[in-house]
């Protein structure tokens, strides 16, 4: 478990880094323009490159390349057929990326149509869309390329250039926002500061790539531009890429459903949907990407071996430590969402009404992130096998899940229903993805971890009690002054953080290896 816990800590503590630069971008980003056209606007243009960022880039291409390049690195070819087959991908994933950035560019008007068509109804807003998403799209080519290079690293166990590279993004466009604030001054034209920020974020990706560049020749490792041959192993990966695509980005593909729907309500909610979301992906990012992005190459060594033992004690593992850290962190947020809300973001053009809206969409998402980390624990059992397919099946399965609750819910509860919705159909995921691995004996859940995650749940609920009980004690400060709003969530964040683990470690649900580890580490500090 050592090993998986140091990989976790590495990738999780530099994302920690990078949400909380990715915070005070959104505390900018709803003070300075609140919840309204140009916020939407923007939203909209960030949302086409990020999630298909994820879906392409850090999702499917990610997942089927690491395997591949790994059995390459430790197979009979090692550096020299691992570099071979780096140096193909790129010359033929480079073009792609050039080619389906155009087509994109060119037919942004239908794409922006198809997802907020109702932007027509607000006069401007449809043509700022559109104008702001051809500009932010070139990031995605950018970033695609940023993902190669962390997957080359990653194969190495080098997992902290990777990690880094978001924290680059959050700080470059935290500069196009105070930038486009200077550049609008008071009262201006919200617009303005859109620009900018929108143009930050191409930029951004080049400072990504610059980065991630010179990482990798840090490490000795060179990359060969060339014209594009489709070998046999470039053919291989576009085969596993195409279902990848779908079965790796569930959550992306909601999003994309989600920004319909949320288009289609009352202005602004396209942003409070987005900004609650910032919050749920917290701690996904900090735990579920970092699981599965420390998970997939050790499995894929495992498996290749055939040592399935320790590929079932290594998914275990990663599925005591996700529960261990995100069942308290789902529930203390849910609880303490009115009070994060109101601290971070109500102020300037954010509304104390915005922030009683965003609370409630922030609980609804909440309620769905258990599922959303273990579905990335879950789902390397599938491709460190090249099993691409499965995932496929049970990841559309949950969209039509995901839809059919929509129609529903969307007219009668707004907002709130919608990010209900994406909860549900992730659960339905996880439970799908599941019930297929233990069928095929590559995964079970047993006794022990299942005594494990119950210890676990004792500790919740008493620091949920807890919670509970201070919540209305502190409600006049978290809405205060910046001191009072900082101290009254540190003592919130302090209380339920002493109480869980405190009461874990009374009932045993804290892992002896963890703790023996982590007393090591404090000890040769």
């Amino acid at each position: 478990m050592s090993s998986l816990v140091k990989s976790v800590g590495t990738i999780g503590g530099l994302t920690m880094v990078s949400r909380v630069f990715g915070f005070v971008r959104d505390m900018l980003l709803a003070r300075v323009l609140g919840a309204g056209l140009a916020a939407d606007a923007f939203q909209l243009a960030f949302t086409l490159p990020n999630t298909f960022r994820r879906l392409f880039a850090e999702g499917a291409f990610s997942v089927a390349f690491i395997p591949m390049y790994s059995r390459a690195l430790h197979g009979e070819g090692g550096e020299d057929a691992a570099a071979k087959f780096a140096d193909d991908v790129l010359s033929v994933f480079l073009w792609v990326l050039l080619a389906f950035s155009a087509v994109m560019m060119i037919a942004m008007p239908g794409i922006v149509w198809i997802l907020a068509r109702d932007f027509q109804e607000v006069p401007g807003k449809f043509d700022f869309a559109v104008f702001l998403s051809r500009v932010t799209f070139p990031y995605l080519a950018l970033v695609s390329l940023v993902a190669m290079l962390s997957g080359l690293l990653n194969a190495r166990s080098r997992f902290a250039p990777g990690a880094f590279a978001p924290v680059l993004l959050n700080i470059v466009l935290i500069g196009g926002i105070l930038t486009g604030r200077h550049l609008r001054g008071p009262g201006g034209d919200d617009r303005i500061v859109a620009e900018p920020l929108a143009i930050a974020v191409s930029v951004a990706g080049v400072v990504q790539l610059a980065y991630m560049w010179w990482a990798v020749r840090r490490a000795g490792l060179k990359l060969h531009w060339r014209l594009p041959r489709f070998t046999p192993e470039v053919k291989r990966l576009g085969m596993l890429i195409l279902p990848a695509t779908f079965g790796a980005g569930i959550y992306q593909v909601s999003q994309f459903v989600d920004t319909f729907f949320a288009t289609s309500l009352p202005q602004g909610s396209l942003t409070l949907l987005k900004l609650a979301d910032r919050l749920n992906q917290l701690p996904l990012g900090i735990v579920g990407i970092a699981l599965g992005t420390a998970i997939l190459p050790m499995l894929s060594r495992h498996i290749h071996s055939g040592d399935d033992s320790e590929a079932q004690r290594l998914q275990a593992n990663a599925f005591e430590i996700a529960t261990l850290l995100t069942l308290p962190a789902a529930v203390a947020l849910g609880i303490c969402a009115p009070a994060f809300v109101t601290a971070f973001f109500v102020g300037g053009k954010f509304t104390e009404a915005d922030g009683l809206i965003m609370a409630q969409i922030v609980v609804a998402l909440i309620a769905g992130l258990p599922a959303y980390v273990i579905v990335k624990i879950l789902n390397p059992g599938f491709f460190a096998r090249e099993d691409t397919k499965t995932p496929v099946w049970t990841a559309l399965a949950s969209l039509t899940v995901n839809v059919a609750i929509n129609l529903y819910v969307v007219e009668r509860y707004g907002i709130v229903g919608l990010a209900g919705a994406t909860a549900v159909s992730a659960s339905f995921n996880c439970l799908l993805l599941y019930t297929v691995l233990h069928r095929r004996g590559w995964f079970h859940f047993t006794a022990a971890l299942a005594g494990k995650i119950g210890r676990q749940l004792i500790a919740v609920a008493a620091m949920a009690a807890l919670l509970w009980y201070m919540m209305p004690l502190m409600e006049p400060y978290y809405g205060g002054s910046a001191f009072e709003r900082i101290w009254s969530l540190l003592v919130l964040c302090a209380a339920g953080g002493t109480a869980f683990f405190v009461m874990a470690f009374v009932v045993g649900a804290l892992d002896k290896d963890l703790l023996a580890m982590l007393t090591r580490r404090r000890t040769r500090t």
